[in-house]
């Protein structure tokens, strides 16, 4: 395996984990496709020369996606967590990952266009989440899709 990671989660697409690698690779510093590997001739999983699988790094942590076709889907049960820095970083993930059919929901998670379940919270709401007026930040939180800081630290002072 050379330099690769012994260890990576795997995410299974019917036949497009290059596009949705590539896709994820360019929303977050840090993050690049290492290794597409493709089928030969006469394999019978898949067309010779499609993808079969993409290693890539999100943020320097190792990813492998497959091309399993429709057996499986992806599902809320597993997510990508991020903690962006700021209520920009925020704005710019949510749109990119709710853009061209993703969907919101609740609390900071969402799914994007290819099915894939994200969280996308600010480091700020995670303190205020926690910290002494946790009761009325949790409940500015529930009413939220995308997580706005401001609305948050107005629940924690009690506005």
């Amino acid at each position: 395996m050379g330099d690769r990671s012994k260890v990576r989660t795997c995410l299974w697409f019917n036949d497009e984990a290059l596009p949705a690698a590539e896709f994820y690779c360019g929303l977050l510093p840090e993050s690049g496709v290492e290794h597409v590997e493709r089928y030969p001739e006469g394999h019978e999983m898949g067309t010779p020369g499609s993808v079969a699988s993409v290693e890539f790094r999100l943020g320097r942590v190792p990813y492998l996606a497959i091309n399993g076709g429709p057996h499986f889907t992806l599902s809320e049960a597993a997510s990508i967590f991020v903690a962006t820095e700021d209520q920009a970083e925020t704005d710019r993930l949510w749109k990119a990952l709710t853009a061209d059919g993703g969907t919101e929901s609740q609390c900071g998670w969402l799914k994007d266009r290819y099915g894939l379940s994200w969280q996308i919270v600010p480091q700020r709401a995670q303190q205020l989440m926690y910290g002494p007026e946790a009761t009325q930040v949790w409940k500015a939180l529930m009413g939220m899709k995308k997580i706005d800081i401001a609305a948050l630290e107005a629940a924690a002072a009690g506005d």
